[in-house]
């Protein structure tokens, strides 16, 4: 069901990347296996990798290694990160595409009155660069990228931050992602959660709190208006 027009007038609603956005598995996961052949390693299969993907490059590395039983001591990881966001950067948007729906209910709720914010653990250069590569940077008031808050997900201050980048205020504010990071910082926010079933997480997804859980992008106008109808009688 779409939103009533202007029925969102001064939301802001913050979207996590990788898993959420766009599915990016393919050309992370693709990154981290060229590095692992590098080092004399097999590559991992798809589906025990993807969820490693949400905390960053250096943790998508360090579980990638630990995973293939070669895991790294401190000082071994930045030289492969080093290596890893070259290459990846040169194939970001290889085969990575929006999930089937989300341009359009990213515009319904722009034409709804929202504001919409990308925040995300990835780098906020690589996540522009992704975005402008499938046109999506457009849709957004402000990209939050690992490197534009005090601190990462699940630390609140990165949700806040982005925010307030966008104009708007926690509390007629939600958050939309797919893992326990994003549920992390939107419970310390104290700030509505809705995750997607389709994304990337080591910890099952129905066990991670969300206010409502969505399978597909066609869900998503309505369920911003349950949620902030919701937090219109609380405030």
């Amino acid at each position: 069901m779409a939103a009533r027009e202007g029925s969102l007038a001064g939301a802001v609603i913050a979207f996590d990347l990788d898993g959420t956005l766009v599915d990016t598995a393919h050309d992370l996961v693709g990154t981290l296996n060229w590095l692992l052949e590098g080092e004399g390693l097999a590559p991992l299969p798809m589906d025990e990798a993807r969820p490693f993907i949400g905390r960053g490059a250096r943790w998508l590395i360090e579980r990638g290694f630990q995973a293939a039983e070669a895991p790294l001591g401190t000082g071994e990881v930045q030289p492969l990160l080093e290596r890893f966001l070259a290459r990846y950067e040169a194939h970001i948007a290889d085969e990575s595409r929006p999930f089937p729906g989300c341009v359009e209910a990213l515009e319904a709720l722009r034409g709804d009155g929202a504001g919409l914010v990308v925040c995300t653990n990835k780098l906020t250069g690589l996540s522009t660069t992704l975005l402008d590569a499938l046109d999506m940077t457009r849709l957004f008031e402000a990209v939050i990228g690992a490197d534009r808050a005090p601190a990462i997900k699940p630390d609140p201050r990165h949700l806040l931050t982005a925010i307030a980048a966008a104009g708007g205020a926690p509390a007629r504010a939600i958050l939309v992602g797919d893992a326990a990071t994003d549920a992390g910082a939107a419970h310390a926010a104290k700030v509505p959660l809705i995750l997607v079933s389709f994304g990337y997480t080591e910890t099952p997804v129905g066990d991670l709190g969300a206010d409502i859980l969505i399978d597909r992008y066609d869900q998503l106008p309505d369920a911003c208006l349950r949620l902030l109808s919701v937090s219109a009688l609380d405030f």
